[in-house]
């Protein structure tokens, strides 16, 4: 106990004594998380919160222009502009406007765009008609040119962005067209001597209906997937890891100095000098942990930044916390264990955190990597304790869907010592 008790107060007083070290160690993580929340918030909303202009260029001055424009702006992500300056967009200023970046898309509704659909509409009811022994009388256009609504697009634009765009216009194409149809239908109803029950007919192309339901029994996630959700718990798990620096310095200056020896004069194990040396980084860990949650909570929100959202069991959040500190404090003693310079301990500390964490979904999340970097960062300690934060935030799961997270973290934590004990162990025979 006498032992446990002097290393925490040794490491206490050895980071309170390096003032510029102690003010990094939390200072940098805030630094970091909210430059990677304000650099990744564009690509995180992926246009999802953001308003675009459209221009419109209406040659046809019909139905379909309406409902084209109707349907973009329900979606409140596109304001229509189809006047500049008081006079209407022309093709040629709209295409110099969207080439030269000022607009990312614009529409053009070519003249008898209309026309044509309802031309078509009429065709497949006068074939109805003919069938079934009634009379086809309405008008059909001779020619079946093909009339295209065309799209023009800024050359920056994402692929999604334009994959997006193309689905949406091509439902208004088809509601406008289905629209036309069922109204010919009804027009030819009530000429073949049936006007009050074709008046009266509920005709309606929409049978089945669309509805969103949460997958598990858990409550509903009420926030949206922001970069503040993913960088605070991906780049706090970072700063975590990098525990590993002072942690492999001070066990190197201690076997230099000769502080490790006067350590195991002490009466007791020195496994009770390990256990001090434990309890107090995963401590400091855990403070970071909490520490730059309230960043998320408090801070972000200042900078025009979506809140972060935190599940409800703080009880799991709390364990993962602790695992990924007892991991992470475990690596930087096996780091100072096996490395016999600050240099090379260091170097090496830095930059295996710095890989684990590109590949384990940090920087950018797993899922958008190709398949065999997956496969990779799903060995990566650090997005162990991501997937549990996750599981915490994003899923709203309790404890029980984080055991499998943590008991991985604690395994490697208790691999990684029983390693660093092996070395100490040759070392002092």
């Amino acid at each position: 106990m006498l032992r446990l008790l002097a290393t925490i107060k040794k490491e206490w007083l050895l980071l309170k004594r390096d003032r510029t070290g102690l003010a990094l160690l939390f200072f940098m993580p805030l630094v970091l998380i909210t430059v990677m929340a304000l650099v990744e918030d564009a690509p995180f909303r992926d246009f999802q919160e953001l308003k675009f202009d459209v221009l419109t260029v209406d040659n046809d001055q019909g139905r379909l222009a309406r409902y084209v424009k109707e349907g973009l702006e329900r979606t409140g992500q596109f304001n229509i502009v189809d006047s500049l300056d008081g006079k209407p967009v022309t093709l040629e200023q709209a295409q110099r406007l969207v080439n030269d970046g000022d607009y990312k898309i614009c529409i053009l509704i070519p003249k008898g765009a209309t026309a044509a659909i309802v031309s078509n509409a009429n065709k497949v009811v006068n074939e109805i008609s003919s069938r079934v022994g009634m009379p086809a009388t309405l008008p059909v256009k001779q020619r079946d040119d093909t009339v295209n609504v065309v799209i023009y697009f800024d050359p920056a634009v994402k692929k999604a962005f334009k994959s997006g765009i193309h689905q949406a216009l091509d439902n208004f194409l088809t509601q406008v067209e289905a629209g036309m149809l069922m109204e010919r239908v009804q027009r030819q109803l009530r000429s073949k001597d049936s006007t009050a029950a074709a008046d009266s007919l509920p005709i309606q192309l929409k049978a089945v209906g669309l509805e969103e339901k949460a997958s598990g029994p858990t409550k509903e996630f009420k926030g949206i997937y922001s970069s503040v959700q993913h960088n605070v718990p991906a780049w706090t798990i970072f700063a975590m890891f990098f525990i590993v620096i002072p942690i492999a310095g001070n066990m190197i200056r201690e076997r230099g100095d000769g502080s490790l020896e006067r350590m195991k004069l002490i009466p007791g194990s020195y496994l009770a000098v390990l256990a001090g040396k434990m309890l107090f980084f995963v401590a400091v860990c855990v403070l970071q942990f909490y520490l730059m949650t309230l960043v998320g909570i408090y801070l972000m929100p200042l900078l025009d930044l979506p809140r972060l959202v935190l599940g409800p069991s703080q009880i799991s959040a709390f364990v993962i916390a602790v695992a990924i500190g007892l991991a992470a404090t475990s690596y930087g003693i096996l780091i100072g264990t096996v490395f016999k310079t600050p240099n090379q301990a260091l170097n090496f500390g830095a930059i295996s955190i710095v890989i684990l964490s590109a590949i384990g979904g940090i920087w950018v999340p797993l899922e958008v990597m190709p398949p065999h970097m997956q496969f990779v960062g799903h060995l990566s300690p650090l997005n162990w304790g991501l997937e549990a934060i996750n599981n915490i935030y994003l899923r709203n799961a309790g404890i029980a869907h984080i055991w499998d997270n943590a008991l991985k973290l604690l395994l490697l934590c208790a691999a990684m010592l029983l390693v660093a004990a092996r070395v100490e162990k040759k070392r002092m025979g």
